[in-house]
């Protein structure tokens, strides 16, 4: 399995390299996994919230002991630039990567991004966001408090075009920004979701969806 896996077909090599050092650096120095996957169709599942939990699962990210993965899944269909988009975390990371820090994200990178087609560069901004905020996770345990009550599962997901958000980054580059942030740095302000899909890693794809 690897970090990042473009079934959709919507991030160009250059991108590619930068998610993928961003997702490598972090499970490095805090154990938590973090995965990117795109796929052009849901299809078998009825949504992509469903799809997402089947491949995490699946796929183990995270190890079932620890629960510190986080999986991005984008279907996207490249000929219309529309689809879903969704985040699903493991328990232990529910402290630290909240329900309103996955909007923020959706609001303030992917939104905007995905409007414009730029797909490749809305992914790299949001896995550095949630990169930045999975640094109070050490080992791939919280560093705060345990959360009790909840499931095994956070899915977020959002629709494209419920609210407009402002954009305010700085251009990307190829060093690893979340390592300098101060908490909160990545995250914009407002409520709301955005449409559109974002994605990608391991596994092989049939027209039914990864395996």
């Amino acid at each position: 399995m690897g970090y990042v896996s473009d079934h959709a077909g919507v991030i160009d090599p250059a991108w590619k390299e930068r998610i993928r050092s961003v997702c490598q650096d972090l499970e490095r120095k805090t154990g938590v996994e973090l995965v990117v996957v795109t796929v052009p169709s849901a299809k078998p599942y009825a949504t992509a919230k469903d799809y997402a939990v089947a491949l995490y699962e699946r796929w183990g990210i995270g190890t079932a002991q620890k629960e510190h993965g986080v999986l991005v899944l984008a279907v996207i269909d490249p000929s219309t630039g529309s689809g879903r988009a969704t985040v699903t975390l493991g328990k232990s990371m529910l402290p630290v990567i909240t329900p309103s820090l996955v909007e923020e994200v959706g609001g303030k990178y992917l939104e905007p991004a995905f409007r414009q087609g730029q797909f490749e560069e809305g992914l790299y901004r949001a896995v550095v966001a949630l990169a930045s905020a999975s640094q109070n996770v050490q080992g791939g345990e919280p560093s705060r408090h345990k959360l009790k009550g909840f499931g095994i599962f956070l899915t977020a997901t959002m629709s494209l075009g419920a609210l407009w958000f402002l954009w305010l980054i700085s251009r990307p580059d190829l060093r690893h920004p979340y390592g300098r942030l101060r908490r909160g740095e990545y995250w914009g302000s407002g409520q709301g979701g955005f449409g559109g899909s974002f994605g990608g890693f391991g596994g092989g794809m049939s027209g039914e969806g990864l395996k």
